[in-house]
């Protein structure tokens, strides 16, 4: 084989491997919200910025769990905080909300997606959707491809990158623990000591929050945030000022699996003839360097 029809095989066996019929589409991903699957509602115009939430959360998911007056430095506010691998749930502080000088404390943490792209994402089946609407992530499974945080619509999602032996994913864990064994509630909920978090059944925080706007149109804006974006999440908002001024994501209501899984079907369909050409690839160069000599000519 001389150096020309190595390359004419090459390019006719490329050609034969790679198109082939690959055509991924983005469809309805739509899964059925479950009666049993519970969420907390959490009212803005109520959460004064105590951080009392941070402190229950640390303390039940035993992270850096340090005394609950170490927690009432506001000198935290002075910058925008993210979640940490230590940090389950942060508080915010946004200011002059609109221009108006209005001041709102916004909780965050893991929204516990009704469809959730990590679990689409993830290819070992790390994370899994549970029957109470927690999003659980098994640590034994996962393998750190990352894939779960790239996915993620809400950038929720922190690695242990300093660990070098046994580095895991981190995110809110809905206290799963809690709400399964024990039978009871979030901690951030139970803390609360203006009670801006409720939780409860989904469905019936959809009616708590739908009242609460009806008979209070002046106070809350017609919107409950997590209620439709990216199919609905557990975690639900209700706020007096627009959801886009304190820093929430403007989200489709389409699920985000509806995106990522067909790229990720597409790229694993094209796998395995990727693997057949440089299968090929190495045995014609093995051949062709045997009969023509290291040089190649």
């Amino acid at each position: 084989m001389d150096r020309r029809d190595f390359f004419k095989t090459l390019a006719v066996t490329t050609g034969a491997i790679l198109v082939t019929p690959q055509i991924a589409h983005a469809g309805t991903h739509q899964k059925e919200i479950k009666d049993s699957w519970m969420g907390c509602l959490v009212d803005l115009t109520l959460c004064n910025g105590c951080r009392k939430c941070e402190w229950a959360c640390a303390k039940a998911n035993e992270r850096n769990f340090n005394p609950l007056e170490t927690y009432e430095d506001k000198t935290v506010f002075k910058d925008y905080r993210r979640f940490t691998n230590h940090e389950y749930t942060v508080v915010n502080r946004i200011k002059n909300v609109g221009g108006y000088g209005t001041t709102v404390y916004v909780k965050s943490q893991c929204f516990q997606c009704n469809d959730p792209a990590c679990v689409s994402a993830c290819l070992v089946g790390a994370f899994s959707k549970e029957d109470n609407g927690t999003v659980l992530y098994d640590p034994w499974k996962c393998m750190g491809c990352r894939y779960c945080m790239v996915a993620c619509p809400f950038q929720i999602p922190t690695y242990e990158y300093f660990n070098a032996l046994t580095p895991q994913v981190r995110k809110c864990t809905f206290c799963h623990h809690k709400i399964s064994e024990e039978g009871g509630v979030t901690a951030c909920a139970k803390e609360c000591p203006v009670e801006a978090i409720t939780y409860h059944n989904r469905k019936d925080l959809i009616r708590i929050a739908k009242n609460k706007i009806r008979r209070y149109p002046t106070k809350y804006i017609n919107h409950i945030y997590g209620e439709t974006e990216v199919g609905g999440t557990s975690w639900l908002y209700i706020s007096g000022v627009p959801f886009e001024q304190l820093g929430f994501p403007t989200l489709t209501d389409q699920p985000m699996p509806s995106f990522t899984e067909p790229i990720q079907h597409g790229i694993f369909n094209h796998f395995i003839p990727q693997i057949a050409l440089f299968a090929f690839l190495a045995a014609a160069m093995y051949q062709y360097r045997g009969k023509n000599g290291d040089s190649g000519e």
